[in-house]
């Protein structure tokens, strides 16, 4: 199915990442929902950029009753089935300084993550497979992190929330398979800038963009163009994978 035919739902759409994620869905023709949980504002400033080609729907992730009446809102929105989810929804903020160590991190730190990352993706996918099975076509998308192949700054419970996530990526794509749907992992390093990367110091910035071979920091804009990838005809016998996108800095 061509981009310009899907219905894409993007979790944590209304800002980083997510929102580079709905412009460039919205780019290609896709209808688009930008699903928010705190940031209404902004989610329906992006719908309004877009036009009728997007609507923002409030759930909370972690909820399964609160996924699925946004999936069947959004299927009465535009008439057809959601076809297209990518797993953005991230409540985070990257400070290394700031960061609790594994001495002292708390479980109900690394429980808030994999609430939103690996139990929200869970709910996402439950709640949107079975209209995908009816479409016969489906595409999950994960967004990932490379800091379990390269921890360079330990965030302990972000990293393992993610490297969770990597695994459910992995075991879905085998039940999913069978039904038309693939379900692939995009996984950034560093992105220059997100609300969750504003409090990184540029310093840092720099430190990233001189190990990596293209010398630069990868942008939220950069990143959603291998999420379209996953998306389009050309990724049609991929699934199960995880492609870093972080400028060369990690290569296995």
């Amino acid at each position: 199915m061509k981009i310009s035919d899907q219905i894409v739902l993007v979790t944590g759409g209304s800002r980083g990442v997510g929102a580079a994620a709905v412009r460039a869905f919205a780019a290609e023709g896709a209808r688009v929902i930008i699903n928010w949980r705190n940031s209404g504002d902004r989610a329906e400033a992006l719908a309004a950029e877009i036009g009728e080609r997007a609507v923002a729907i409030q759930a909370d992730v972690a909820d399964r009753a609160s996924v699925e009446a946004m999936i069947s809102r959004a299927e009465h929105r535009f008439g057809a089935p959601v076809t297209t989810v990518v797993n953005n929804a991230l409540d985070y903020s990257f400070n290394g300084d700031a960061r609790s160590l594994l001495a002292d991190i708390a479980w109900a730190e690394m429980e808030s993550q994999f609430s939103t990352v690996v139990r929200g993706a869970l709910n996402v996918i439950q709640a949107a497979a079975p209209g995908m099975m009816r479409t016969g076509f489906g595409r999950v998308i994960n967004v990932g992190t490379n800091l379990f192949q390269n921890p360079v700054v330990p965030y302990h419970d972000y990293t393992a929330a993610k490297a969770a996530l990597l695994s459910l990526t992995r075991t879905a794509s085998v039940d999913l398979g069978p039904s038309g749907i693939t379900v692939n992992m995009v996984s950034g390093g560093l992105l220059r800038t997100t609300d969750a990367s504003a409090a990184t110091p540029d310093a840092v910035f720099d430190l990233i963009a001189g190990m990596t071979p293209l010398r630069s920091v990868t942008t939220p804009e950069e990143f959603a163009d291998a999420l379209l990838f996953f998306a389009s005809p050309w990724s049609r016998a991929v699934t199960g994978q995880n492609l870093v996108v972080d400028g060369g800095l990690v290569r296995d």
